[in-house]
């Protein structure tokens, strides 16, 4: 819909967001995004390192390979 006219303002995909919510089950909640990023502010490996203490793996982009740590040992050249 290139015509669409879409309101942007803070908080205009909350509505959006609800309504996925609701008809998948989910409980809704209005401020899940804030503990997230408040999590990945304090530490931003936060993927990473909540991946592992879930037992899986994060994946990494691509760029970022050389720089992965590996069981905190780094390779050397």
């Amino acid at each position: 819909m290139p015509d669409a006219k879409v309101p942007v303002g803070p908080g205009y995909q909350v509505p959006f967001a609800a309504a996925i919510r609701e008809r998948a089950g989910i409980a809704t909640g209005q401020a899940d995004i804030v503990l997230l990023a408040r999590a990945m502010l304090r530490d931003p490996y936060w993927p990473p390192h909540a991946a592992r203490t879930l037992g899986a793996e994060a994946s990494w982009p691509v760029q970022y390979l050389r720089a992965r740590r590996q069981d905190r040992i780094y390779r050397k050249r």
